[in-house]
């Protein structure tokens, strides 16, 4: 997807505060049983038809309003993705002004994630 100069520029200059680890590194810790605060912040429609395992759900849209009631702790690492990795690099530089000081966005996001092979949790349409 082609995305604005502006949104471009917006997202160049959060990726010059915010840490990105990729795919290969997320799969990794997983793979050896890392606890991990995975958060997906996608759109509710994007999070059900797909997400990652032991991730949970915290829109991009309300992700500064209800962070703490999932993580408190300030200083717990938690790993922010989306479809690619932009949209979790924006929540990701906003959950740095609000305090938090291991955040880290996944470059790739789930595209990244399912164009690997990795295993994803679908919803079943009952």
């Amino acid at each position: 997807m082609k995305h604005s100069e502006r949104f471009n520029t917006l997202v160049d200059a959060a990726r010059t505060r915010v840490k990105e680890t990729d795919v290969a590194a997320v799969y990794a810790r997983q793979s050896t049983g890392d606890k991990l605060h995975l958060i997906d912040v996608r759109e509710e429609s994007e999070w059900d038809a797909g997400h990652l395992p032991g991730a949970i759900h915290v829109g991009k849209g309300i992700i500064e309003r209800d962070i703490e009631a999932h993580i408190d702790d300030l200083d717990a690492e938690i790993i922010l993705y989306c479809g690619g990795g932009f949209r979790s690099l924006l929540a990701a530089d906003t959950l740095t002004q609000m305090g938090y000081r291991n955040v880290i966005s996944m470059d790739g996001g789930y595209h990244g994630w399912n164009e690997a092979g990795h295993p994803v949790v679908e919803t079943n349409d009952d």
